[in-house]
């Protein structure tokens, strides 16, 4: 069964982006893949932020937006997973077409804008989760109109609270007006404390919080990197989710798609992302665990991310090029380089190449 997924993810390549996607999420909503192992990699089990990962990959946010697919998804390999961006009222999105193939360059173009069902269909969908699903976060964002996002952030929160194992608050897309603004010093201290404050009303005297993750730009200038971290461990939150889309064409795009505005992903912002990871590592990484996501395709890549600072990983377009079979291939992978290096342990790995990256100038 194995060969007839990866034919039928070379099929759906066949097809416009966005209806592939559809299809696909559509049998993996009826569990028609191949369950494959996810717990079978001793040294690669991690606690990230008190969640206990079998293995470190995790799929990112923009796959599952409405929480569909989770039957398939569990049985893939993955340690854990991410639904969304959930906003608050049903969202539409940005105008079709809005996803584009860069198969040469191996990367994705996308300026979908948020579009999903909204909470209600979300929330229901996860209150009839399995426990076998494992580790599952929720990615939630603020409606295009919103007069108030961080109202919308905490609408999110308190209506999902019971449903998720961890939050992550998006401020980074780049597809919805405004919304990386919320990444500027002063609103993200008050985004922030607002959500930690109600989180603190609703775990209702448990001895911690569900985890709380922010995810940023790959595109913060020097002086707004040290001030997202600066708020980051201010506020407390649980760790960031390094990064999300990049709005930035490197210049050896081959794809004549490179044109197309949105969001680019996948193999090109490897660099960038993992250059970023190694700069907030040096900056806050013994304070609180990092999150990598942006160019995993393969165990290089991934170990890479893991000694430049990543507790745990994420992964999105590779997926969508290396379909269900490429996520244990890479864990496999992973595993050997641990070996390779006399590692015991993921965590011993995680930022073994501080120092190899370049960090942002001190400010004046």
């Amino acid at each position: 069964m194995g060969d007839y997924v990866q034919m039928l993810t070379a099929a759906l390549h066949c097809l416009d982006p966005e209806r592939a996607h559809r299809l696909a999420i559509r049998g993996l909503g009826m569990g028609l893949v191949p369950r494959r192992r996810k717990d079978g990699w001793a040294k690669l089990s991690t606690d990230l932020a008190g969640l206990k990962l079998p293995n470190p990959l995790g799929l990112a946010a923009g796959f599952d937006k409405n929480a569909e697919a989770i039957v398939g998804l569990a049985k893939v390999g993955f340690g854990w997973l991410e639904v969304g961006t959930i906003t608050p009222k049903l969202q539409t999105g940005n105008p079709k077409p809005r996803i584009f193939r860069l198969p040469t360059d191996r990367a994705l173009i996308n300026r979908l804008g948020f579009n999903n069902q909204g909470l209600d269909a979300a929330a229901r969908r996860l209150a009839q989760r399995n426990p076998d699903h494992g580790v599952i976060g929720a990615n939630i964002g603020a409606n295009r109109d919103a007069e108030d996002p961080i109202k919308d952030y905490v609408t999110c929160l308190d209506r999902l609270y019971p449903l998720a194992d961890y939050f992550t608050i998006n401020v980074s897309s780049p597809n919805t007006p405004g919304l990386r603004d919320l990444q500027g010093k002063e609103r993200l201290t008050r985004l922030l404390a607002a959500l930690i404050e109600r989180r603190a009303t609703l775990q209702r005297g448990s001895a911690s919080g569900k985890p709380l993750f922010l995810k940023i730009a790959p595109d913060l200038a020097p002086d707004d990197e040290i001030d997202v971290a600066e708020v980051a461990h201010g506020q407390e939150i649980d760790g960031l989710i390094i990064a999300n889309t990049t709005l930035d064409r490197p210049d050896h795009l081959r794809d004549s798609a490179k044109s197309e505005t949105g969001g680019l992903s996948g193999r090109p912002v490897f660099q960038r992302s993992t250059a970023q990871i190694g700069r907030f590592y040096d900056m806050i990484g013994s304070k609180l665990p990092l999150i990598g996501v942006g160019g995993v395709e393969s165990g290089e890549t991934a170990y890479a991310k893991i000694k430049a600072g990543a507790s745990a990983l994420q992964i999105y377009t590779g997926f969508i090029y290396g379909g269900p079979g490429l996520i244990p291939t890479i864990l496999d992978d992973l595993d050997r380089r641990l070996v390779t290096d006399g590692f015991s342990a993921l965590k011993e790995a995680v930022g073994s190449a501080s120092g190899d990256n370049s960090s942002p100038p001190a400010r004046e």
